[in-house]
């Protein structure tokens, strides 16, 4: 086990390069399962997270190989097609193998998904769409069980868009025969980029980030080789980091305009930001941090998974905010954590009231996912003296080494080697 050891109050600054998206790569790495041959991916963070799906892809009969940024998948044809409890217990995402494993091979055994300790995130839309296209679907001790002889197109609508579901129903529905309507799609990035890769195996999908997607089935996919896009959620993490100790970080390689709905909240809060191709400039230029208000949306609105590093930043604003997360309406687990670190906070319902205070103060704290684990290292950077991080296995799900990446910004942060829980 491992714990960051932070010595706060250390102004970030300077150029860091953004990683690939966690989230792109997920879904990238199960359609491999949709043709046989070779793929490559490129700008690949190395996570605990896309270990977890390698060794789970890897369990079902293909052969991967992960090296530096690079990841090369030989797919010969599944072996298995079950996905064991003891491999989708880590990781929610491993839920995606349930859509192309069905669609090619007409059966898939899924653990019902684990991942992070928090608020329900059910899977009904995953399961409800391959309905939709035909298959009989069962669970069975913690298992989803689907069967189909061949999938057939139809219309899917979502009553709310659902990442998850979108990609696990573009994967299903890239074999079926005939067409497929999906309204109400999520039109995340790491959507978008799923659905172009797909297409870059030969599958007719239009409409590609936007709200009503079809999928025209195609007999055979063939392999290809994809550039991870970059992960807009670390980027928005670490302008966040130098936001809350006044600093000047640039972020490179990255987005901007994945960005747009942080980077507007960080102006309103007083920052200046300024933005080139592939970079974003944050500059403080103002003593203290103007509270904003931000209620999480799905894209292009403020994304959930940025929720907890922002009530970082507003504990130390100077007044009162208000941040309501309308996505996940019980993920506020960082919450007490953070009042532990002399933040004022309080919940009611998926609102939390954030009173700003005028310092934060070192102490232990525990990590219980992975963007609260973000939120507290960031919190640590800020606060006096010295503030310890547990359970810091979480935000190796999600981050690739960021205690090196916040270090060549100037943050004094360790990984330490503990017998804490």
């Amino acid at each position: 086990m491992y714990k960051f050891v932070i010595h706060g109050g250390k102004s970030l600054n300077g150029e860091i390069e953004i990683s690939g998206a966690k989230n792109a790569l997920l879904g990238l790495l199960p359609a491999t399962i949709l043709a046989n041959g070779e793929f490559i991916f490129e700008n690949v963070p190395d996570l605990i997270d896309a270990k977890s799906m390698i060794r789970l892809l890897e369990n079902m009969g293909e052969e991967i190989e992960f090296r530096g940024n690079r990841i090369i998948v030989r797919n010969h044809g599944l072996r298995s097609y079950d996905a064991p409890y003891e491999f989708v217990k880590k990781m929610r995402a491993s839920v995606y193998v349930l859509g192309p494993t069905l669609s090619r091979y007409g059966y898939a055994k899924v653990s019902m998904p684990g991942g992070c300790a928090w608020g329900p995130r059910p899977i009904n839309f995953h399961i409800e769409a391959i309905q939709k296209l035909g298959a009989s679907v069962e669970i069975d001790q913690g298992y989803i069980i689907a069967k189909a002889n061949k999938l057939i197109g139809t219309k899917i609508v979502f009553n709310t868009p659902s990442v998850g579901a979108t990609v696990n129903t573009l994967m299903a529905s890239v074999l079926a025969k005939g067409t497929t309507l999906i309204s109400n799609a999520a039109i995340e990035p790491e959507v978008t980029a799923i659905a172009n890769f797909l297409n870059k195996m030969g599958a007719k999908i239009s409409g590609i980030g936007t709200k009503f997607i079809e999928i025209e089935g195609v007999d055979e996919l063939h392999p290809a080789s994809e550039i991870v896009i970059p992960d807009r959620i670390e980027a928005g993490t670490l302008l966040i980091a130098g936001a809350i100790t006044s600093g000047e970080v640039k972020v490179t390689k990255c987005n901007p305009n994945h960005l747009n709905a942080l980077i507007d909240k960080l102006i309103d809060a007083g920052f200046e930001i300024s933005t080139g191709p592939d970079s974003v400039q944050l500059k403080t230029i103002n003593e203290k941090i103007k509270p904003v208000d931000l209620e999480t949306e799905v894209y292009p609105g403020f994304p959930t998974d940025l929720q907890a590093q922002w009530i970082s930043l507003m504990s130390i604003a100077n007044g009162v905010s208000e941040v309501t997360d309308n996505i996940y309406h019980d993920r506020f687990n960082h919450v007490p954590e953070l009042n532990r670190l002399g933040a004022n906070i309080t919940v009611k319902g998926n609102t939390a009231i954030v009173r700003g205070v005028n310092e934060l103060n070192g102490a232990k704290v525990m990590s219980t996912d992975l963007r609260a684990s973000a939120s507290l290292v960031l919190a640590g950077l800020v606060a006096k003296n010295v503030t310890e991080v547990l359970r810091i296995y979480h935000i190796d799900r999600g981050y690739e080494r960021i205690e090196m990446k916040l270090k060549k910004l100037g943050a004094d942060i360790e990984r330490v080697q503990t017998d804490e829980y």
